[in-house]
């Protein structure tokens, strides 16, 4: 530990002059955080089913988390409660290599020319942007697959019932070409306003609560260096995840009912803002937050799993490519 202490400063710290270390580069927190994404998703995906068929049932026909989730099993089989797991994972995947990229270049806009700290307002400007980006820039060639996802998977996840020839839908290429077929291919992106809300708001806080959790619980700067360990990256993941489905879960009830009821016919929301007096008016101010606790089951633990890997992969790198004299 002494011989440590006493060693030469990182190269970083040479070349720059004022004892700030090089920043992890965007493309890593990308890679970093798309890792997460695989994980979180693999381990998570119950609790979203469980999510989504709790703010589709406008009948009563679940009594809470774990009648939702033993009937799903009972009726469709265990394997059910994975379902639209494909469009999920690889909405996650590309969801955080977008969120964390976008967050960490944004960021290095809003830093200090000459202390190179990002300020609090700075933080918020940069999650907000990251999570409209997340919202809307995946309309680009290459990651407009993210929307288009959530809708397809929001369309499997309500069906019900065992037998394939049954359901309207046989899987995710199948529901998206139907989609498409039926409703134009912008049903692919119904529910983008209040995604974008959502997610915009829900970063801002996320990215906001994480740094300050790791600095007030851990003494850990951002680009100082040091390590978290896993469990301590949970613990900060956990706390930060909690804030946003609090403040956004009327935008995520609505943003599931757009997207579940589609483009044609008699349709019963028109917009955001309708959905939501529609909503309040017809089941209660309650029912704008339907689905909040099976959000907090899965969010603040996704994350949790999402910050341990992602950590480690950001600290691996600064190990390994910034610091190398702290090996």
């Amino acid at each position: 530990m002494d011989s440590a202490s006493s060693s030469p400063p990182p190269p970083s710290e040479d070349r720059r002059g004022s004892g700030a270390r090089a920043p992890v580069p965007p493309y890593v927190k990308a890679a970093a955080g798309s890792f997460g994404g695989v994980v979180e998703a693999c381990c998570l995906q119950p609790i979203d089913v469980v999510k989504t068929r709790l703010q589709l049932d406008r009948a009563g026909a679940y009594r809470g988390i774990a009648h939702c989730g033993t009937t799903v099993a009972r009726a469709e089989g265990v394997r059910a409660l994975w379902k639209g797991l494909t469009p999920f994972a690889t909405h996650l995947t590309l969801k955080y290599a977008l969120r964390l990229g976008s967050n960490a270049v944004l960021q290095s806009a809003f830093k200090d020319p000459t202390t190179g700290k990002v300020s609090a307002q700075g933080r918020l400007a940069s999650g907000f942007g990251a999570g409209v980006i997340e919202a809307l820039l995946i309309v680009t060639p290459f990651e407009a697959r993210l929307s288009r996802f959530s809708v397809v998977k929001i369309r499997l996840q309500q069906q019900k019932g065992l037998s394939p020839d049954l359901l309207r839908y046989k899987g995710p290429i199948h529901c998206a070409r139907t989609i498409v077929r039926e409703e134009g291919i912008f049903g692919l992106w119904s529910g983008a306003a209040p995604t974008v809300m959502r997610n915009g708001t829900n970063q801002a806080a996320m990215f906001t609560a994480k740094n300050t959790f790791d600095i007030v619980l851990w003494k850990k700067h951002e680009g100082d260096g040091k390590v978290l360990q896993p469990w301590q990256s949970m613990v900060s993941g956990f706390l930060a995840g909690t804030a946003g489905p609090v403040c956004t879960g009327p935008f995520d009830v609505v943003k599931t009912r757009l997207m579940a009821q589609g483009r044609t016919g008699d349709l019963k929301y028109t917009g955001m803002i309708h959905a939501i007096r529609t909503i309040y008016a017809e089941e209660g101010l309650r029912a704008l937050w339907k689905g909040l606790l099976p959000r907090l089951m899965r969010i603040p633990p996704g994350q949790a799993i999402m910050w341990a890997v992602a950590d480690q992969v950001m600290g691996f790198y600064e190990r390994t490519h910034l610091h190398p004299a702290h090996l």
